[in-house]
């Protein structure tokens, strides 16, 4: 079965789940952008309001992700790779972000699904945002072996988040392979335990002007959207009495291998 490499506009909902020391539930309309790093420019020339390292009404900008310098991605994520031991042998790497919307941004989470030419994934890089202008990337991997979409990578977690979740805990992911639908689930443990459930899931629409439209008026600019949502449940959390955690200094390494 081939992969999903076609350029995609990916809509649902994202959930959270906390269960300790006091429940807080909430779910909500999102939607994201999922594009073939070979093929950006061909994904913008399809629809007219969304642009590659152009201003519209929806873009996506190579300064905002990997090297964060405005250099092509590819080279980037290739040498990430290269020193965890993964092969892609010239496949695809599609990047599926929440697009700026007239510039807007905040990415809490993005996720590169890493194809090799035989059509499996490789590796997935999730890079992860906090509101305190921090950023930090996990990547998974099973050092060059596809990876099992039925399996549950786990990592250690080093980057702080949430001032309500402490430092020491454990990612537990799931994902699905990119299709029709698309979900990445997150259960963060901490002290040996299921303390909170995040993630999303969502159905494919083209990456057009009529879905674009559609999904601008239904849900408006994702990334305000989001943290908005972010700051109210943090006020939710407070009246609660959840304990809060300072942020630490972010990891010295930008990347989890």
């Amino acid at each position: 079965m081939s992969p999903e490499t076609r350029p995609g506009l990916y809509r649902g909902f994202v959930l959270h789940d906390r269960v300790r020391p006091a429940t807080n539930r909430f779910k909500y309309g999102a939607y994201m952008v999922y594009l073939p790093l070979s093929g950006m420019d061909e994904a913008a020339a399809g629809a007219r309001l969304f642009s590659h390292n152009h201003g519209n009404l929806f873009s996506v900008w190579d300064q905002d992700h990997g090297p964060r310098d405005g250099s092509p991605l590819r080279p980037w994520i290739d040498a990430l790779l290269d020193e965890a031991g993964v092969d892609l042998d010239g496949g695809e790497v599609c990047l599926l972000t929440i697009p700026p919307v007239l510039g807007a941004r905040f990415y809490p989470i993005s996720v590169w699904y890493c194809y090799h030419s035989d059509g499996t994934c490789r590796a997935a890089l999730v890079e992860v945002h906090n509101t305190f202008r921090q950023h930090h990337n996990y990547l998974l991997h099973e050092r060059g072996a596809p990876l099992d979409w039925k399996s549950k990578p786990k990592v250690r977690k080093v980057f702080h988040v949430s001032p309500f979740i402490p430092l020491d805990a454990e990612y537990n992911f799931t994902f699905g392979e990119p299709g029709e639908r698309l979900f990445v689930w997150i259960d963060d443990v901490v002290e040996g335990s299921h303390l909170l459930l995040a993630g999303m899931d969502l159905r494919r629409h083209d990456l057009a002007d009529g879905p674009l439209t559609r999904t601008f008026l239904r849900l408006g600019p994702m990334s305000v959207r989001a943290l908005i949502l972010i700051h109210w449940q943090a006020v939710k959390l407070a009246l609660k009495r959840v304990g809060f955690y300072r942020t630490p200094e972010p990891p010295a390494e930008e990347t989890t291998l």
